[in-house]
């Protein structure tokens, strides 16, 4: 979708809440995006590449900085790649190795998006593992969640950058502290993957961010076109 496709379907009046219009930004999976959706709420997902969730129609395959002028957003969601900036790249990335410049050209890019999200919409969050952009960067303090928090037995340290929005609070504490995305084989896919959100904390969003605030809280039906690992 570029930007007169998207005023276009604005006119059209396809909108099921005009009232929101919600960027989920760097998310080719449409995870997020596709929970808005069941709730009812507008959303769009960005990335650079094609999406994977189905639903092309709602996908901007754009430049994040463009899309963020192409509409006064009322929320956005940010999930900026995190492979040079997250603890597991230490190995390659970390102060000393050879790679370490694409690390602080990764967090400077970072911090750029941040920034122009920041001033543009009065409601932000970015969510990224665990990871430098607190040490090498000028971000605010994350909130830190794990999917065993919400309905989910495994392990990935996820800090939450905010801006308007409240903390998650955890929705169901489960048992199981396994490290199933970190011992993911090699394969062309894995990155994408590893970058998908857990469903259940999909729904925390859209319940806590988005319905809770009107009184419409309510377990949301995420569904996909195509197999994902949840």
């Amino acid at each position: 979708m570029n930007k007169s496709s998207f005023n276009k379907f604005l006119s059209d009046g396809k909108i099921a809440d005009a009232g929101s219009k919600i960027l989920v930004a760097c998310e080719e999976s449409q995870v997020i995006t596709i929970a808005l959706r069941n709730a009812g709420l507008t959303a769009f997902s960005c990335d650079i590449q094609d999406c994977s969730g189905g639903f092309p129609e709602w996908h901007f395959k754009e430049d994040v900085f463009k899309v963020l002028e192409f509409e006064k957003w009322t929320h956005v969601i940010m999930h900026p790649p995190c492979t040079k900036i997250a603890v597991s790249g230490n190995g390659t990335y970390a102060k000393g190795k050879g790679r370490f410049n694409e690390r602080l050209e990764a967090v400077e890019w970072t911090q750029k998006l941040w920034n122009k999200a920041i001033s543009v919409c009065d409601f932000v969050a970015m969510e990224n593992p665990i990871g430098v952009l607190n040490t090498l960067g000028k971000f605010p303090k994350p909130q830190y969640i794990q999917p065993w928090q919400f309905g989910h037995g495994e392990t990935k340290k996820t800090g939450l950058w905010l801006k308007g929005f409240k903390p998650l609070e955890a929705t169901n504490i489960v048992k199981g502290r396994e490290q199933r995305i970190w011992k993911m084989p090699p394969s062309k896919e894995r990155a994408k993957l590893r970058s998908k959100t857990y469903p259940g904390i999909a729904n925390a969003i859209v319940n806590q961010w988005f319905l809770k605030s009107v009184g419409k809280e309510k377990i949301i039906k995420t569904e996909y076109k195509q197999q994902t690992l949840f």
